[in-house]
């Protein structure tokens, strides 16, 4: 038993009648980490989150969950919570009675101070004797995880827990998943949100047509020698196009559909190695950058690049 994996999966299939949802999957999840997992529709992410949650069992390969191997029953393992499409609330309940209500179903007793400590996690004091009803995507989104908080799950399984979610609401959600982590919980979490992942997550699994097409640390992305797009804002644009133009590995896009060179930073297109040389050539000939960005981050055209082709 490898106590530093929260979950371990080999040869993952599942299949609904002639449709592959997965088809040969392996995934590992770091404890105490938050892992993403992302890919485009139909790509067996849902599935795969089922599984997780003991929704669904797999068809071959073998799973284990929190060190303990996941038999053919429907049950999710203990120590293990969270949602798939959206947490399952009741309407004409109020938040705090819906907490209440969750945690009976679980066979679970709860107290009251342990459901307003949730509500507090999640920022939902204010609103605890609303209906839900009423509530946007993101509250419901909100009443989710603190559901899933009430359990003091070791593995937390979120399916687009930033759905809904205005930006003050998702740096509060994403404060609470990342204070989780540090205590000790595993984290995953599906988005079409690249920018989300990069900012909670540092390990991605990327799935396209049911297979696993990348799995391991986000550094391990931008570290690769793909060329990418990037923005370079400067004290001279002139000098710094001139500059680019003798790089090597270094090529300058005019492309107008990425952006307007006339009208904005200079935009290049170069592997990781050739954009460091540029820019320790622009220090050294006294042109200051102020801007260096990708204009699709990493993450994003990986993603792209891993699962068009598919």
């Amino acid at each position: 038993m490898d106590t530093r994996r929260a979950v371990r999966a080999r040869g993952i299939t599942k299949c609904f009648g002639d449709v592959v949802a997965l088809d040969g999957v392996d995934l590992e999840v770091t404890q105490g980490r938050i892992h993403g997992l992302a890919g485009p529709n139909g790509a067996g992410k849902t599935t795969l989150l089922g599984l997780l949650l003991g929704l669904a069992v797999a068809d071959t390969g073998r799973l284990e969950i929190l060190g303990t191997p996941v038999g053919r029953a429907f049950a999710a393992p203990d120590g293990v919570a969270g949602f798939v499409d959206g947490p399952g609330l009741y309407p004409s309940l109020t938040a705090r009675q819906n907490l209440a209500a969750l945690a009976r179903l679980r066979g679970r007793a709860t107290s009251a101070k342990g459901i307003d400590d949730a509500l507090h996690q999640v920022g939902l004091t204010s609103v605890a004797d609303e209906k839900a009803r009423g509530f946007s995507l993101g509250m419901r989104q909100r009443l989710g995880l603190a559901a899933a908080l009430l359990t003091q799950p070791r593995l937390l399984v979120l399916d687009e827990p930033s759905n809904g979610l205005d930006p003050a609401g998702k740096r509060h959600v994403h404060g609470v998943l990342g204070r989780l982590a540090a205590q000790g919980t595993s984290v995953v979490v599906s988005s079409h949100r690249m920018d989300d992942l990069e900012a909670l997550c540092s390990e991605v699994t990327i799935l396209a047509t049911g297979r696993v097409v990348f799995s391991g640390p986000l550094g391990k992305l931008a570290a690769e020698s793909r060329e990418l797009d990037y923005r370079v804002r400067t004290s001279d644009p002139e000098a710094a196009r001139r500059l680019a133009a003798d790089t090597a590995g270094v090529r300058i896009v005019d492309d107008e559909t990425v952006v307007r060179q006339d009208a904005g930073p200079l935009v290049v297109r170069a592997p990781v190695p050739a954009l460091d040389e540029l820019v320790a050539l622009l220090v050294r000939s006294g042109v200051a950058v102020r801007e260096l960005a990708p204009v699709v981050s990493p993450l994003e055209a990986a993603f792209l690049a891993l699962t068009e082709s598919r």
